[in-house]
């Protein structure tokens, strides 16, 4: 009999698999070679990054147990009880880490004048300057309650922060409850110059006393609660002629009151006062956690710098970076008429995103622009893009907008964007109810005399000029007929809702994404030793993808992985996997590109995509991959792809047992995003000391005949 894959000792728990992601990102909070200011903001993401998977990952996983106590996971044979058994062990001891990651870093900004306090270590004249505070900024906004038989215990919403405190009255007990207010500031810092603060959390946990005067206050923790957010629009039952938007904020307003999945405590209490937890979210021990050192909510990390001297918070951090000047686009050149010439590749965060924008500007008042099409995921808050494409509806230009509300976290943001880029003229398509469309794909169309040109652009990384900052991606811009005819092809079928479309150039999900990229590993696994195999991506999921990986190393084909966070695929397993390695990087930018290389040589292959190998981008979202045909934009790819594949400083290998390690201590050592900040500003230099082109005397004379100067 054949056994499953996951018996086959190749796979592992995607869930587990992730945890050791966030692991490495907590490796960065402890790591003394970071700058501390940059530390305490790794503390902070690794928090937000492990709320996020309880609300979603645990969330879903607590929904299947309920539901399907028999179902196991492909990848390791484990029951949905069994991964969360699993995963609140592996939890508890990263809760330990941060935990002294967090009491090294407070102890070091300490010394550098940042100093959280307690009440204990407060002087005389701070504490009169607290409770000033908290009598005339806190108490007015304060809403305590008290649970008991006459009033029943309250809705709380999650990661919002609270005061438990269990209270002794007439020989009986109840719960009292403080939630702290929103609008209340993270931190309250103390007068005069010296950098000493307090969390407001402390403050109200010192006053509680104070709130529940009338009764004797027996114990007392700060908490909060985090709930399931995992909803999904196909849950429901909604009629299908009703209107999108209205069916995503009935589902968000749901989110806020789906059941509790994890308690966080921020000091220790008895098991008596615990049962008020069990009891009244319905959690078990493993779900309560405690947080000994580190706040619950560390979003005050990020702006934390700002509370110090310009050099010293510039000493505490990361060199400062600009995105420089695109390398393939002469200085201060027009993006959208140079892509007419020849491709031309961006690379994010390393170059800016300000030239595609302008190019959008640009179409948007070009007479000879007839439409513009887009599909958009994640937006930033402030969005010129949103401004650009109303200015191109406004100025008479076919404006369409494939809008995906269901972005996690995003559907609001991109409610409102929707219905802006409605009202400015912008014909709005929502998607599908079943697949998300994830793709980053732009279509511009001019009209020229010998007719119609169209400039396409394929990105890895979403429109935001936030996260374009932050997130490594590449987007390619190219004037190619026929990747220009498949997108064309691709908006009409997304306007029609046929998601099985056919396409010359471009590999487009649910239909044609998986099964292209398992036919280029046949190519690869006929050629045996002599092909290869090269991909950048964030997650390895897929089983069909990681079975057809296992064919291809016992073919003996080399296979280089680069994967940022979960890889369910286990390199280095004798007699199955023992030819492919998996890279993985954190580092100061979120490494996001997705690539895609096929063979070497005359004979490679190269994409560049929007998907994830996860079963959830190759079947259940509308994905592109788009290929990269010129030199020039191969070599700089392949620039990227050496660069991470020779890091010694950020890279981390995964390990036959599932663990990651780092590369063995070289002489000169090499960091992948460094040495890549280093090449823009080398280029961007080079680009802007080129002398401008010059214009033959003929252009001269006939641009300043009709009145367009030199």
């Amino acid at each position: 009999m054949t056994k499953a894959i996951w018996q086959q000792g190749y796979t592992q728990n995607r869930e587990l698999s992730w945890l050791q992601f966030n692991a490495r990102v907590l490796a960065e909070a402890e790591d003394e070679s970071v700058p501390l200011l940059e530390r305490c903001k790794f503390l902070a993401i690794f928090t937000s990054n492990l709320d996020e998977f309880f609300m979603i990952r645990v969330g879903s996983l607590c929904d299947m147990a309920a539901v399907d106590k028999t179902h196991v996971d492909s990848r390791s044979g484990l029951t949905a009880r069994g991964q969360l058994r699993q995963i609140y062990a592996a939890v508890e001891p990263l809760y330990a880490r941060r935990d002294k990651a967090f009491a090294d870093v407070d102890a070091r900004l300490r010394l550098e004048g940042l100093q959280r306090l307690s009440m204990q270590a407060l002087e005389p004249a701070e504490h009169k300057y607290i409770k000033r505070y908290f009598d005339t900024m806190i108490a007015p906004v304060l809403s305590p309650q008290i649970v008991d038989a006459h009033h029943p215990f309250p809705h709380l919403d999650g990661k919002v922060l609270h005061i438990a405190a269990l209270l002794g009255h007439k020989k009986s007990e109840r719960l009292g409850l403080l939630p702290v207010p929103a609008a209340l500031p993270a931190l309250v810092f103390l007068p005069g110059d010296r950098g000493r603060y307090m969390l407001i959390e402390d403050i109200l946990l010192e006053y509680a006393d104070k709130v529940f005067e009338m009764y004797d206050v027996l114990e007392k923790t700060v908490f909060c609660v985090t709930r399931n957010a995992d909803i999904n629009p196909d849950d429901e039952s909604f009629d299908v002629e009703g209107d999108f938007r209205q069916k995503m904020e009935k589902l968000l307003r749901r989110r806020r009151r789906m059941a509790v999945v994890r308690v966080e405590l921020a000091r220790p209490i008895s098991d008596h006062f615990c049962e008020y937890f069990r009891s009244r979210f319905g959690v078990v021990d493993g779900q309560i956690f405690l947080s000994r050192k580190a706040p619950l909510k560390m979003g005050y990390a990020f702006s934390l710098g700002d509370y110090l001297p310009a050099k010293q918070r510039e000493a505490l951090s990361d060199p400062p970076f600009t995105p420089q000047p695109p390398a393939m686009l002469p200085a201060g050149g027009s993006l959208l008429k140079a892509a007419l010439r020849r491709d031309i590749l961006l690379s994010y965060p390393f170059e800016s995103m300000e030239p595609f924008l302008q190019m959008i500007r640009e179409a948007a008042n070009d007479p000879a622009v007839l439409s513009i099409r887009i599909t958009i995921y994640r937006l930033a808050r402030k969005a010129k893009l949103v401004e650009y494409l109303c200015a191109a509806a406004e100025n008479g230009k076919d404006v369409t907008v494939l809008i995906e509300l269901r972005a996690r976290f995003d559907e609001q943001n991109n409610i409102d964007w929707s219905e802006r880029l409605e009202e400015a003229g912008c014909k709005i398509i929502y998607g599908f109810e079943e697949y998300k469309v994830h793709s980053k794909i732009c279509l511009i169309t001019r009209q020229e005399r010998s007719g119609v040109r169209y400039i396409t652009q394929v990105g890895t990384g979403n429109y935001n000029e936030k996260t374009a900052a932050q997130y490594t991606d590449v987007s390619l811009i190219t004037a190619d007929e026929s990747i220009g005819a498949d997108a064309v092809t691709f908006f009409n079928n997304m306007a029609l809702g046929n998601l099985d479309g056919r396409y010359e150039r471009l590999l487009v999900a649910p239909y044609g994404l998986k099964s292209n990229i398992l036919a280029l590993m046949d190519e690869q696994i006929g050629k045996g030793s002599e092909g290869y195999i090269l991909l950048k991506f964030n997650s390895l999921t897929d089983v069909d993808v990681i079975e057809k990986l296992r064919q291809a190393s016992c073919a003996g084909v080399p296979i280089d992985l680069i994967v940022r966070g979960i890889c369910c695929l286990l390199p280095g397993v004798p007699g199955h996997t023992e030819n492919i390695t998996v890279t993985s990087i954190v580092g100061r930018f979120l490494e996001h590109s997705r690539i895609y290389v096929f063979g070497r040589g005359r004979e490679e292959k190269m994409y560049i995509s929007s998907a994830d190998l996860m079963t959830r981008n190759t079947e259940r979202r509308v994905e592109i991959a788009c290929p990269v045909d010129q030199a020039e934009v191969r070599a700089r790819l392949h620039d990227i792809l050496y660069a991470v594949l020779h890091d010694t400083v950020k890279a981390r290998v995964l390990q036959p047992d599932g663990s990651y390690h780092k590369k063995p201590v070289v002489p000169d050592p090499l960091c992948a995003q460094v040495l890549l900040m280093q090449q823009a500003i080398s280029q961007a230099r080079e680009q802007a000391a080129r002398p401008a082109p010059s214009v033959p005397l003929w252009k001269r004379l006939v641009g300043r005949l009709f009145g367009q100067g030199d």
